[in-house]
């Protein structure tokens, strides 16, 4: 391949280039969890403006703007998909003032702050202030489960990441709309019109096409096979139809289409979901190298002390602002408040708007609306960089962490579920039991576990159970094809590593098996409910057990013969242990397992005569610190003598 900067790149290789860097960048931010917009913005550039390898003015020319206005439009369909109305009305009050109060007084502050502090034009500042609403789900999810912040806080930042992604995409588009026919200086009954009937064109565009798609879909006029193609590309074309008509009304439309599609409840969802889950990792990929490698460094110069201090004003004055004026009067605890007010990385919309839009104010006579494209790049490293340290430790000083270790969903009620989630508590996890049968979470309650009353798979779950504190599944209910069902739906969101179900019954038969897509890993040696159930009728017992210098997994092994490992808890990374996994042997690993009743009686006995002997340990020392005290003397041979080392460990419990 070609690389010389002077000789540049064909457009195959551009192409190639792109893609294999920005999927790259994404890789390597989820393997050493890094936020993946700041590795694709950093590679970008490396390959553009520092190095000079890829330009894409020069590399692919003309094709570059439709290139980046498609991608857009896929990225905005995505967030108009992803805001469910439904959802939105069973979710907190403070998400609804987040989104129904906070989106206007946002863009308002956004906006003066862009024109008073930041020194732009009033055209520049309306739209920039519009996509400055969006905080972005895909940058704030990774950062909410890294600092494991607790329930109410972190739905409050994931919801109104959710909604107003779509929203602000709204705002922009229509601020653009309204400089752009003002730019054209026609009279003011012409530009309401052009406005208005552009809008409304757009919406029309984006109404017909969802409703297309549903009816096709509702109806069964489509294969299964072409739902997703002809999606996708009945997207371009409302994009392209609408645009047409009024530039950039385009993105008006598929947001629109987006929005009717994701609340229709097609029985075909889950598919289209996934595809734009991956559409959009491959389009965000070539969208932010092709923007990134684009930026030249004069455009970098630019930005003087004067957009340091607004980057500043935006973080410590507008967000905080927006935030507390919108929660005002609420129940919401202050320091919650002040938690999410101070909490707001933006992302994916506002880079890909801003690098879009920037162009098209400067064609319609907007100079510095070439500011905007490394003012967003700007802004958006300083908010994730600022925002991915300090989120964690904020919210352990303010008391709102939910503990350093993720939690463990335990799927399905019974003396089983009851037994591990009381051992793993003893390991400090976190951990829920959910069941749709409220008689099967009896046990659980009655053991202090606590638990969830409703289906897993239910929308109401979204809003009910806190996702994002748990890292783990383990599918134990009583009916195999339920739980088979948990597995297969949530392997997309939390990883296959990370989803586990018990044994199903007879599935070593051929005419039982299922394919290897299906369902999640089997827990162990293999045993089903109904096995587990039986040995702890037999007196079996769970423990928890710490690994040491002195007490090796070998000892483990030899002091507790016949017992079933379970999980491992080291370095606070939790797993279960499956068919054929190997245990590490390390100081500090922590073993969850069921042992029989005889090692079980065994443990106790020695815990107690241990417990015995530290007990006279402590007695004899403080009658020798008295003594001493007194200034009488002991011999040696009155010390009672050192004992043998235990292979026990005092953590078995």
């Amino acid at each position: 391949m070609a690389i010389s900067p002077e000789a540049g790149l064909t457009p195959v290789e551009a192409f190639a280039l792109v893609g294999v860097v920005g999927v790259g960048a994404q890789w390597l931010a989820w393997r050493f969890r890094l936020p993946g917009i700041v590795l694709m913005l950093l590679a970008g550039l490396a390959l553009g403006p520092f190095s000079g390898i890829f330009v894409p003015s020069r590399d692919i020319g003309p094709l570059l703007s439709p290139m980046i206005s498609l991608a857009v439009a896929v990225i905005l369909f995505e967030g108009g998909l992803t805001l469910n109305f439904k959802r939105l009305s069973d979710a907190a009050p403070g998400v609804r003032r987040l989104v129904m109060i906070g989106a206007p007084i946002g863009w308002v502050l956004s906006s003066l702050a862009l024109a008073f502090i930041g020194g732009l034009s009033w055209q520049s500042s309306i739209v920039f202030g519009g996509a400055m609403i969006v905080t972005g789900p895909t940058v704030i999810a990774p950062l909410l489960r890294t600092a494991k912040i607790q329930s109410r806080p972190a739905q409050l930042l994931q919801w109104e990441a959710i909604v107003n992604d779509a929203i602000g995409a709204l705002v922009a588009v229509v601020a653009l709309l309204i400089v752009m026919v003002r730019q054209q200086q026609l009279g003011a009954f012409e530009a309401i019109w052009t406005v208005v009937s552009g809008i409304a064109f757009a919406s029309l565009v984006g109404i017909a096409a969802a409703f297309a798609v549903i009816r096709a879909f509702r109806e069964s006029l489509v294969p299964e096979y072409m739902k997703v193609p002809m999606l996708f590309v009945l997207v371009l074309g409302a994009f392209a139809l609408s645009d047409a008509v009024l530039h950039e009304s385009g993105l008006l439309a598929v947001t629109v289409m987006g929005l009717l599609i994701g609340n229709a409840d097609l029985p075909a969802y889950t598919e289209i979901s996934r595809f734009k889950e991956q559409a959009t990792t491959l389009l965000l990929s070539g969208v932010f190298i092709l923007l990134g490698s684009n930026v030249k460094l004069a455009e970098l110069e630019l930005l003087d002390a004067r957009f340091a201090l607004l980057i500043l004003a935006v973080v410590v004055l507008v967000r905080p602002a927006t935030v507390l004026l919108s929660l005002a009067g609420t129940a919401i605890p202050m320091k919650e408040r002040m938690l999410v007010a101070m909490t707001g990385p933006r992302g994916v919309v506002l880079l890909a708007i801003s690098g879009l839009f920037a162009e098209r104010l400067v064609t319609e006579g907007v100079p510095d609306g070439a500011v905007l494209q490394p003012l967003a790049f700007v802004l958006v490293m300083a908010t994730v960089v600022l925002h991915g340290f300090a989120l964690k430790p904020l919210a352990q000083k303010m008391g709102l962490s939910s503990g350093e270790v993720p939690g463990v969903l335990l799927v399905g009620g019974s003396a089983f579920t009851s037994g591990l989630a009381n051992a793993l508590e003893k390991m400090e996890v976190r951990v829920l039991i959910t069941d749709p049968n409220r008689g099967q979470l009896r046990a659980p309650r009655e053991a202090g576990v606590p638990t969830y009353y409703g289906d897993l798979l239910s929308e109401a779950a979204d809003s009910g159970v806190e996702f994002i504190s748990y890292s783990t599944i383990l599918a134990a209910s009583d009916n195999d094809a339920y739980n088979t069902l948990v597995a297969t739906d949530f392997a997309p969101q939390f990883g296959r590593d990370s989803i586990w179900q018990l044994a199903r019954v007879k599935e070593d038969r051929a005419r039982h098996s299922l394919p290897s897509q299906l369902g999640g890993q089997v827990l162990n040696d293999g045993r089903t409910l109904a096995q587990y159930l039986e040995l702890l009728a037999e007196g079996w017992v769970f423990r928890t057990t710490r690994l040491t210098e002195e007490y090796s997994l070998d000892d483990w092994k030899e002091a507790r013969e016949g017992a079933i490992p379970l999980a491992t808890l080291r370095d606070g990374q939790f797993r279960f242990i499956g068919r054929k996994d190997e245990m590490p042997d390390k100081p500090n690993v922590r073993i969850v397992s069921l042992i029989p009743p005889d090692i079980a009686e065994r443990i106790r006995k020695e815990t107690e005569e241990i417990s015995r002997q530290r007990e006279l340990a402590r007695s004899e020392a403080e009658a020798v610190r008295k003594g001493e005290g007194n200034g009488s003397q002991r011999d040696d041979d009155d010390m009672p003598p050192p004992k043998t080392k235990s292979k026990l460990p005092d953590s078995d419990g």
